[in-house]
């Protein structure tokens, strides 16, 4: 009788152990995240240093993650507000970048994906972009064409913004993130 309830806490601790860990793999990049407003970053995903959830997602998924000598991807699914960013909506990403020598911004679906669409437009790269007076920069997502650095959002529910920094001169050694200050994201109207 004593085993019955050790063999159901054994199965109970199994299921729920296996399933914390595809949830981990699945749904995440890794432990060790470093978080700039609306932004998450994953410094030691491309290094010897990953943890293992940064490995097993990034062997998951077959994406070279970057070496953070060669630079350094954030990513945003959601507003400063904390809200999704929404495609239907028009958002705005405001702000000067950190020091780079090239950094590309990417608009993606919430797979990851590229968004098709006419104007053929996917991104930015820093040699790119439009800068207002004062270095930021602004662009904007819109499931409409809008004047400036503007990229098409197809209307989707979700989107993910990819800010890729390279050859940055970041440390994150003290556990303190010199990119604490990264473009603000706004969503402003909706259709």
């Amino acid at each position: 009788m004593r085993l019955l309830p050790l063999a159901f806490t054994l199965l109970v601790a199994t299921i729920l152990g296996l399933g914390v860990t595809w949830f981990s793999v699945t749904h995440s990049r890794g432990l060790d995240v470093v978080r700039a407003g609306a932004w998450q970053g994953w410094p030691r995903a491309g290094t010897a240093k990953a943890d293992p959830y940064a490995r097993a997602a990034f062997a998951r998924s077959g994406e070279l993650p970057l070496e953070l000598a060669d630079g350094l991807l954030f990513l945003a699914a959601a507003d400063d507000a904390g809200k999704p960013i929404d495609g239907r909506c028009e958002t705005r990403i405001v702000g000067v970048l950190p020091q780079a020598r090239l950094w590309t911004l990417t608009l993606m679906d919430q797979d990851g994906h590229l968004i098709a669409n006419d104007a053929g437009r996917f991104g930015f790269t820093s040699a790119e972009v439009v800068y207002r007076d004062d270095g930021a920069i602004d662009v904007r997502l819109s499931p409409r064409a809008r004047a400036g650095n503007w990229l098409p959002t197809g209307a989707r529910p979700r989107l993910k913004v990819a800010l890729r920094l390279y050859d940055a001169p970041f440390s994150f050694a003290s556990g303190a993130a010199d990119a604490a200050v990264l473009p603000r994201i706004t969503q402003e109207t909706c259709l």
